[in-house]
């Protein structure tokens, strides 16, 4: 197949993506106990650039010193020391003419490991469907948060806006709001997880309110230039097949009221980015992100088969792809695909266990080869 789309360019707030491929935000544990983020982490994110990919997002970033961080070992931007520490990755990046987006993110309920407290906040102190991630150091069903008071929602509203000043002080690119996955906003979203009774819950405008609030907060603290974007799932860490309730009409709801805010784009992430996502002969996730919000979209799922992200680019259901494993896999895709090379398979195993748990530079690099 002809892969003129993926090897186009598009411009998004004055940013130059060179191609449709970006590097999907990965859960890493691989910054320092502090949250600083380190050598280890250049590297890793410096492949994909030389690579090929167009722009490069970030694991998950914690934004502040109490309750968002989720994972031990994840790099934060919630201090002065971590905004230094990310400007050497950010500067590696840009040395391959690739872009940095850093994701923004609170893990709420979903939290299994943080350096500044043993609990968590959720809306509504309902905790996850599952188990935590054996892989990156959890184990057992998720502990029950507490439920968030309105101070605190004021001050999970204020981090996302600071850390979101340092991403820029930073030299990143932009920066993705993490509304997905069933973190903290995803959990307002989601009606099992969200039965306040304030202005933050009930309806889906009440649950939506606080993303929307948020990323206009972030808005008036960047200013008009910055790239601002935001990931939204219906599937979640711990509950894969969830679905939202209302289905399309709810997704029209929340991709119409995130296209009318000052967004920049809008990254939607799938089990498969080509399946329909609320039932049988209904749009893919991306589709109605594209329809009903009327932004650029990143899609993600399943797409490293180029032949099956051109098609979705050709039907215009997305501007630009986003991946996970492939990328882990083949670290240079972009570059493999422009020459007609083979990919490599992704092996859980081989791959992503290794990495969640080795800390040698040297073992991790050569681990994704």
């Amino acid at each position: 197949m002809n892969h003129e789309s993926l090897f186009s360019n598009t411009v998004i707030k004055d940013n130059t993506f060179s191609n449709r491929y970006v590097v999907a935000p990965m859960t890493r544990i691989s910054a320092e106990p502090d949250g600083r983020a380190n050598e280890t982490m250049q590297k890793y994110y410096e492949r994909y650039a030389k690579g090929g990919f167009s722009a490069i997002i970030s694991e998950g970033i914690y934004i502040d010193h109490s309750y968002s961080q989720g994972y031990d070992d994840q790099p934060g931007l919630a201090q002065d020391e971590h905004l230094q520490a990310w400007k050497q990755v950010v500067d590696a990046v840009h040395n391959h003419d690739s872009l940095m987006i850093a994701q923004l993110m609170h893990a709420g309920g979903q939290s299994q490991g943080n350096a500044y407290t043993n609990e968590t906040i959720s809306p509504s102190g309902i905790p996850p469907k599952g188990e935590q991630l054996g892989f990156y150091g959890g184990s057992g069903p998720f502990q029950t948060p507490k439920d968030m008071t309105e101070q605190d929602i004021e001050q999970v509203k204020d981090a996302f806006v600071q850390s979101a000043i340092r991403s820029m002080e930073a030299g990143f690119d932009g920066v993705e709001i993490h509304g997905a996955n069933g973190y903290l906003l995803d959990q307002f979203l989601t009606d099992y997880l969200n039965h306040r009774e304030d202005q933050y819950g009930g309806s889906k405008e009440n649950r939506l309110r606080i993303v929307l609030e948020i990323i206009e907060n972030i808005r008036k603290a960047v200013g008009p230039e910055y790239m601002v974007g935001i990931r939204i799932s219906q599937i979640k860490v711990a509950d894969p097949n969830h679905k939202w309730a209302e289905g399309e009409n709810e997704a029209e709801y929340i991709f119409s009221q995130l296209g009318k805010s000052s967004l920049d784009y809008i990254h939607v992430t799938d089990g498969d980015a080509t399946v329909p996502a609320f039932g049988e002969n209904s749009r893919t996730l991306a589709q109605a992100a594209k329809d009903f919000g009327k932004l650029p979209v990143i899609a993600n799922g399943k797409l490293g088969d180029p032949n099956k992200a051109e098609k979705l680019l050709e039907e215009h259901q997305a501007d630009l792809v986003s991946l996970g494993t492939s990328a882990l896999a083949n670290p240079d895709l972009p570059n493999k695909v422009r020459q007609g090379m083979d990919l490599k398979e992704f092996d859980f195993e081989k791959i992503l266990l290794p990495q969640a748990k080795v800390k040698d530079l040297e073992l991790q690099m050569n681990i994704v080869q």
